[in-house]
């Protein structure tokens, strides 16, 4: 009898990164229970996911090096600062590359009884993986956790270079009509690095050793969609790019047990649901920037226009904003009656609840997925890496919301948020949005179309395949 499979799921421990690759490790493990599951991560964010969730029987947590030298984290008073957030990913980076993970896969190995790894399962960010999945003789399988149009755009970097050169400035505005799957976009939508920005920096490198690594390398790639919910062109272009394409999102509706409305909405310290459930339907312009990277909190100026746009728009508003950012807000905002700025916000819910009709965002891919499923029209403020596209692909492409351009302004504001609440636009794309809702509803049913992609991706992880 051949031995179970063991599956070693890699993190990238940064921005919300975990949190997603952690739901793909839970709905494999629920729907394989006899392989045995192994989640590698940094010890903090090991922690973080200790406290939110139980494992099952079949999954456990692995530490990996952080690449910080022992010193950096200790306590007491001559303990070293802790380095710059961009200082630990490059840390991070380096250590994983230089045997980390490596050593992550062996004592995962160990720690699983010896058990050999059979399959390597790793964000994309993870490049090194497949370097040791291929020390291990086991198979690589990518997960991409943001927008597709983006890792469309870093993997056809070259052409695009090529086709553009240093003319970014003075064709901004053009379409990109002349490379597949890319023609919605502007030359300005693209993630910087690619045509514009420091072509040098290290997120940039890292994009660029992805691109280099996914189409060679990986045995699938797992996507955060749906069937039916990109454009085909898209979809064309990225099977032409990559290995065994499978959208298996939404991951915020990935099945595995206790991935429900019970748990999620028992988790709303701030009140939130009670609040909405005070409104009409429709009436509630809900805002959040992110909660891990929050680009509008780095930016005073803009926050406090979005303040002044909400406070102007007239309409009832929940803010979810981090609450070192709550005294750049103009005076008296958080007195507001008709507002609610909270720390924290269980979005997927509040997204989902009837009163809610406009989402005010920054357009991360996950938050888009949520706003889509929920069929809630959108205003997007983009600032960095995908959001730019991503932004497009709601306004321009699909049609279910508007972009609030650089820099966000007041104006801006309260004139998108009435107009998505109640304005005839706002309807029509309401109205359009609910068919792609009920897509995402029913993605994880049966004859499903994630179901399906997520049975074949369980497959090739335990080498049935």
């Amino acid at each position: 009898m051949a031995a179970a499979p063991h599956v070693v799921v890699v993190a990238f421990p940064f921005a919300s990164h975990a949190v997603k690759l952690f739901r793909i490790a839970r709905a494999l493990a629920a729907a394989a229970p006899a392989a045995t599951f192994s989640f590698l991560c940094t010890a903090a964010q090991l922690q973080e996911q200790q406290k939110k969730s139980t494992l099952l029987g079949n999954l456990r947590f692995v530490e990996v090096p952080d690449g910080l030298s022992p010193s950096s984290e200790s306590d007491g008073a001559a303990a070293v600062p802790p380095p710059h957030p961009k200082m630990r990913l490059k840390l991070f980076m380096e250590a994983a590359a230089a045997g980390g993970l490596r050593e992550g896969l062996e004592t995962a190995r160990a720690s699983a009884g010896g058990a050999r790894v059979t399959c390597v399962v790793g964000d994309s960010f993870m490049w090194m993986a497949a370097k040791a999945a291929a020390e291990v003789e086991a198979p690589w399988v990518a997960v991409w956790t943001g927008g597709p149009s983006a890792l469309l755009a870093h993997l056809r970097a070259d052409a695009l270079r090529d086709d553009i050169g240093d003319k970014a400035a003075s064709r901004a505005d053009e379409l990109l009509t002349s490379h597949p799957g890319l023609g919605s976009y502007r030359v300005r939508d693209l993630p910087n690095g690619i045509v514009s920005g420091d072509m040098n920096s290290p997120i940039v490198s890292l994009f660029r050793r992805i691109a280099e690594h996914l189409p060679r390398a990986a045995t699938a790639v797992a996507f955060n969609t749906f069937p039916g919910l990109l454009p085909d062109d898209l979809t064309a272009a990225l099977a032409a790019e990559l290995p065994e394409c499978l959208p298996v999102g939404p991951f915020h509706l990935l099945p595995f047990p206790g991935n429900d409305d019970t748990v999620e909405t028992s988790a709303d310290p701030h009140g939130c649901l009670d609040w909405l459930d005070r409104h009409p339907a429709r009436a509630v312009a809900y805002a959040s920037f992110g909660t891990v990277v929050t680009a509008v909190a780095g930016n005073p100026e803009e926050l406090r226009e979005l303040a002044a746009g909400l406070e102007s728009s007239g309409a009832p508003f929940l803010w979810s904003l981090p609450k070192e950012s709550w005294p750049q807000l103009p005076p008296g905002f958080l007195d507001l009656e008709r507002g609610k700025v909270v720390p924290w916000a269980p979005q997927a819910a509040v997204l989902r609840h009837a009163s809610v009709g406009a989402f005010v965002t920054h357009a991360g891919w996950a938050s888009v997925l949520e706003g889509v499923s929920a069929g809630v029209p959108m205003a997007c403020r983009p600032f960095f890496t995908d959001q730019k596209m991503n932004a497009q692909l709601v306004a321009r492409v699909w049609g279910f919301g508007t972009v609030l351009e650089e820099p966000m302004t007041r104006e801006a504001v309260a004139e998108a948020v009435p107009s998505l609440l109640a304005g005839d636009q706002g309807i029509r794309m309401w109205e359009k949005m609910q068919q792609m809702s009920g897509m995402a509803a029913n993605a994880f049913a049966p004859d499903g179309g994630s179901r399906k992609n997520l049975d074949k991706l369980v497959k090739i992880v335990c080498g049935e395949l």
